[in-house]
């Protein structure tokens, strides 16, 4: 009898599985594919206060006690999130007052501040156990104020002459003079050269990490860094650089020749901060930006999408100065991110809509008991990153843009993705004809769960104010009659066969 009871419960299950199962293998994973989350160690989370040595959270200049083992403690925080890689600031040792990194002493070692070179390689070998990558912030253009080096004797041709960049326009005066009055390394003296980038290979090889992201580009020369590309790619073929380079889209692409993988999207960062600050700004500007940027880079350099890093004031300070509830926000400008072509880096704290000014204000140590609302939106777009290609490798096409309204698709294979997005303070309905999308299909809604099915040749797209949608291009789902039938009269036999077995039990017990 039991058996029989097992039997029947088993057939529905039998039934469901016999479903043909669409999703197609996932592909190799590449660059493109990743989700950054870009950290000051300093400033994310006291994991060892035995560290903490002249650490002081009541001043913003200071050391804070973020270190090694805080970054370690955190990784699945950021991994429930759906970041596969993080960008950590530069861990090398570092003058007083030096907890953004820009000061090094020395670049064989890591910063007291954050812990032993042993739990360094404690963080990357438990990202790697994640399936996460670790990027290093490496800049090779100066050294802190007060560096040992510039007194040394045998170090005297480790520098440029000190003289300050009066003209941003003349790039030898940029590559060769004293930025913010920091002593300026000259790579073409051989020793300098050779230091910098043993050290780079020595990092790849002592602590097996992934990439570096490369600040301060345009103030070093381009044969160095083409050398530098080159040496650290030598040692692990798929090393990832990402050139941080603060200028407009004709001076970033002249850095292709270099061999960097990505570029910071510094072209586009005004735009977006601009458009996405505050509701009903015009979004053409937006992806004007974007073209530009692709037409100069030739699409073979991913662009690094981003709303602020640790050298601006933050985004939501821009939402703050218009009035407008910073959350709101942020789920327009990470819509974009995450759906536009490029690899997302998002800077510590945006998660909980941090807010600062200039440099340290930006610098906020983080805070983990907020709300969470923002944390859930990440998830979720980081999970449709992950659950669809096109939306990391596919090409995009603009299809609609008025005002603060715009519509675009993603296309890899047979994959369709279609974006939404409403930047307005009204609801807004847009109608996007055959010629954009084929015909016959419907809309699904990934986001919020929205459903577009063709009629007349058309989708007609209803978007509330302030939200994005991510539609996934299918066939019009129909109700398979037949199957549904089957599974009600399996359910139902079970039902009245669960009922006999009751009812028999209850006779026997009264026996």
């Amino acid at each position: 009898m039991r058996n029989g009871v097992l039997t029947l419960a088993l057939i529905p299950l039998l039934l469901f599985y016999a479903i043909p199962v669409g999703a197609a293998e996932k592909e190799q994973r590449t660059w493109t594919d990743e989700i950054v989350y870009s950290l000051m160690v300093d400033r994310f989370f006291d994991g060892n206060t035995k560290n903490n040595g002249d650490a002081n959270v009541n001043d913003p200049s200071a050391f804070n006690g973020g270190d090694f083992e805080g970054v370690t403690k955190k990784l699945n925080y950021l991994k429930d999130m759906g970041f596969t890689a993080i960008i950590l600031s530069p861990v090398f040792a570092n003058e007083d007052k030096g907890y953004h990194g820009d000061w090094v002493t020395d670049f064989y070692k890591t910063d007291q501040h954050y812990g032993s070179m042993k739990e360094f390689k404690k963080l990357v070998n438990e990202a790697h156990d994640l399936d996460m990558k670790v990027i290093l912030d490496f800049q090779a253009n100066n050294v802190g104020p007060h560096s040992s080096w510039v007194n040394d004797t045998d170090k005297q041709d480790w520098f440029h002459e000190e003289k300050e960049i009066s003209n941003g326009g003349d790039q030898k005066l940029l590559e060769t003079g004293w930025l913010d009055g920091l002593p300026d390394l000259n790579q073409d003296n051989e020793e300098t050269r050779e230091y910098l980038l043993d050290a780079a290979k020595w990092w790849i090889t002592e602590t097996d990490i992934d990439g570096y992201r490369l600040n301060k580009v345009q103030f070093v020369a381009k044969d160095f860094w083409k050398e530098f590309v080159d040496t650290v790619k030598s040692e692990k073929s798929n090393f990832y650089t990402i050139g941080d380079i603060q200028g407009d889209a004709d001076m970033i692409s002249s850095y292709k020749e270099t061999g960097m993988d990505a570029f910071m999207a510094y072209p586009q960062n005004d735009e977006l901060r601009e458009a996405f600050s505050a509701p009903d700004k015009d979004l053409k500007p937006v992806f004007n930006g974007f073209e530009e940027s692709e037409s100069k880079f030739g699409g073979k350099a991913p662009q690094a999408l981003f709303m602020d890093t640790q050298g601006m004031p933050r985004f939501t300070k821009d939402a703050a100065d218009h009035n407008e509830n910073p959350g709101s926000r942020w789920r327009m400008a990470l819509s974009y991110l995450y759906t536009m072509p490029g690899v997302p880096i998002v800077f510590y704290g945006s998660e909980i809509a941090l807010n600062g000014n200039v440099a340290p204000d930006n610098h906020k140590l983080m805070n983990f008991k907020t709300e969470q609302e923002l944390v859930e939106y990440i998830t979720k777009l980081s999970d449709l990153r992950d659950m669809h290609p096109a939306l990391t490798k596919g090409d995009m096409e603009l299809l609609y843009e008025k005002g603060g309204t715009s519509v675009f698709k993603r296309v890899y294979g047979e994959e369709t993705m279609v974006v939404a997005m409403n930047n307005t303070s009204e609801t807004q309905t847009i109608k996007i004809t055959d010629k954009e999308l084929d015909n016959n299909k419907e809309l699904r809604g990934m986001l919020n769960g929205d459903l577009v099915r063709s009629k007349d040749n058309s989708y007609t797209i209803v978007i509330d104010r302030e939200s994005t949608e991510v539609y996934t291009l299918s066939p019009k789902s129909i109700i398979n009659i037949p199957y549904m039938f089957v599974i009600g009269l399996v359910l139902l036999i079970f039902g009245i066969f669960i009922a006999l077995i009751m009812k028999r039990s209850k006779r026997n017990e009264r026996k």
